[in-house]
């Protein structure tokens, strides 16, 4: 099958824009390669204080042949996700064994629930502990004794931070080693329902905590499609899972030898043989507007184009969010799972999953299948799925029709032409929205501002009734530089309701909207952001905003010029909760457009 023009013209354009810094990034990994194996280097002390505590592998690592893996996991139990993890390390020690190699948990790294600080002074930690994750992951690997890594890790920012550190440590393999998604729960529309109707104060505070706790019920992922879950199609469309590892649940036997074949898999991919796999050169411009195309055709979580653009810059390869745009464009959206429409992914699994939406892009000419994986070359080999046969692990073709075309749709008979990602340009920045949830009678809103500086003014003015005409919702102040960028979930119920009550609303924010943000339209990482001297600092009450999707365009048509800009006071956010740490991320941070990174 041809490349798609709009595939092959991005991807060009990309590489134009990345030649030097990626060029510079490949001359790094080529002279780290060279000195490979590191233990080579280690001197005797070095290399006893390192295996100490290795027991019946000291052996085996002190004469250095076998190839020694650097396991990097994120457990921890208060995320549900994260949860499997606890036995990992053990089982990867077992197989490692079995395939002739070493493992050894060479760190750990932070992972936080966004589930948990929502709405809380914590979550202005959030999106800054993926610079945070990438940074212990590189502190873990800085012992420098491992010829591959095993990186565990499921949720929002712990993955992307994973990726930053293994693009950054790229002459090393790395496999991404999943955990899988928790079974069903509550239906995530049911669940919905229960949170607009406590909005209103049509359900008590128990029956929402019954709805939620029925919905996030175990060990495993969320069963939405957020962040987290976006990540995990995105490790196969990168082709840095095993094929079809995403969205087996935990405690499985297909689960478990899956794990196992991580172990496996990563001893098999290091300079000691004869098929090394360096991350570095599989995270390629093609990988990353392969993810892009994952993104639009999944509907994913707008999160993503925060994180992809920082992910990629490791690596060398510069995004930007006209690549984004024009590959939303041209790809179709072939699933819907909530809160894109009702099914979870368990129900997306069961459908043809991740195996047959890669068999539909490629045929579509949609995925670039010429890339190096960690399973091999070519990215046919993710159209397949694992099976266990007599107790065997093998990998089938998966199947080539939906099993449920309300939940997967080929590509000549998708559920939208367009992947639903559409950048958002005019006189008060530059930012994004996602409409693949959002009704197409609201693709385009103009109405007065009404402009907050946290999301809690906002819901106070809800329970107040103010609101009552027409509105564009603003709120600012919530870019990385203000604080930290929280997601803003707490006004999805809020905003539906008044949307639902026959108003049209729309959400303008220079913060982040949540992974599963749904079917209000919401233009949001508006750059440059208010407390950067952004545009949306000089807007006010009453002014006409006009959100319009179709068009592209953010804009105002009130006259800015002249206006003094406003300055909040933000020293409620600079302390509390661990924010204190966090200033230097604060003062440095890049704009969102670029990533909203502090380590560059």
């Amino acid at each position: 099958m041809t490349l798609h023009p709009a595939l092959a013209a991005v991807t060009d354009r990309i590489a134009r824009r990345s030649a030097e810094t990626r060029r510079a990034y490949l001359d790094r990994l080529n002279r780290a390669a060279a000195e490979q194996p590191a233990r080579a280097h280690l001197s005797c002390s070095n290399a006893a204080h390192a295996y100490a505590a290795m027991a019946d592998d000291k052996a085996a690592l002190a004469e250095g042949r076998a190839p020694h893996l650097g396991i990097v996991t994120a457990y921890n139990d208060m995320l549900s996700a994260h949860r499997p993890y606890e036995d990992y390390p053990e089982r990867l020690r077992a197989a490692a064994r079995r395939a002739g190699a070493t493992a050894q948990v060479a760190g750990g790294v932070p992972a936080m629930c966004d589930g948990v600080t929502q709405g809380q002074p914590g979550m202005e930690l959030s999106l800054f502990s993926r610079d945070v994750i990438a940074l212990s992951a590189g502190i873990a690997l800085a012992h420098n004794c491992f010829d591959a890594a095993l990186f565990l890790g499921v949720c929002d920012k712990i993955v992307p931070g994973l990726v930053i550190a293994a693009a950054t440590f790229g002459h090393l393999p790395a496999v991404f080693v999943p955990a899988g998604p928790m079974t069903s729960g509550l239906p995530n529309d049911r669940k919905a329902a229960v949170r607009k109707a406590h909005a209103e104060g049509k359900a008590t505070r128990a029956e929402l905590l019954a709805a939620e706790m029925a919905s996030y019920h175990g060990p495993g992922t969320c069963t939405f499609y957020g962040t987290a879950n976006t990540n995990q199609m995105l490790m196969e469309v990168m082709g840095l899972h095993l094929p079809g590892a995403a969205f087996v649940n935990p405690g499985t036997p297909l689960r478990d030898a899956l794990t196992e074949a991580a172990a496996a898999r990563a001893a098999a991919i290091t300079a000691l043989g004869n098929d090394w796999r360096p991350v570095g050169r599989i995270l390629d411009e093609r990988a990353f507007a392969n993810g892009i195309v994952g993104l639009m055709a999944t509907g994913g979580s707008t999160n993503l184009i925060l994180h992809l653009p920082a992910m990629a810059r490791a690596a060398g390869i510069q995004l930007d969010l006209q690549d984004f745009a024009d590959l939303s464009a041209a790809v179709p959206l072939l699933a819907r799972v909530y809160p894109n429409g009702l099914a979870d992914v368990n129900h997306f699994h069961a459908a043809g999953g991740v195996a047959y939406l890669i068999g539909e892009l490629l045929g579509a000419g949609l995925l670039h299948p010429d890339v190096a994986t960690v399973a091999g070359d070519g990215l046919h080999l993710y159209a397949q799925e694992p099976r266990l046969i007599d107790g065997q692990l093998v990998w089938q073709a998966g199947p080539r029709e939906s099993l449920n075309d309300r939940i997967l749709r080929p590509a000549a008979d998708p559920f939208a032409p367009t992947g639903g990602i559409v950048q958002l340009a005019g006189n008060l920045g530059r930012g994004v929205i996602k409409v693949s949830a959002v009704p197409e009678d609201r693709h385009a809103i103009e109405a007065p501002a009404r402009v907050f500086h946290d999301q809690e003014a906002v819901r106070t003015a809800f329970r107040a009734g103010e609101f009552t005409q027409d509105t564009v919702v603003v709120v600012r102040f919530q870019g990385p530089r203000a604080n930290g960028m929280p997601e803003l979930h707490a006004l999805t119920p809020v905003l539906s309701v008044l949307q639902d009550r026959g108003l049209r609303v729309a959400l303008v924010t220079d913060g982040r909207m949540s992974g599963a943000s749904g079917k209000v339209p919401a233009a949001i990482h508006v750059s440059p952001e208010a407390a950067g001297g952004g545009p949306l600092a000089r807007l006010r009450d009453g002014d006409v905003v006009r959100l319009d999707a179709r068009a592209g365009v953010l804009s105002t048509s009130a006259d800015l010029a002249g206006r003094e800009a406003a300055a909040p006071d933000l020293s409620g956010n600079a302390f509390g909760v661990g924010r204190e740490l966090f200033a230097a991320f604060r003062a440095r941070v890049t704009d969102a457009t670029e990533g909203a990174s502090a380590l560059w």
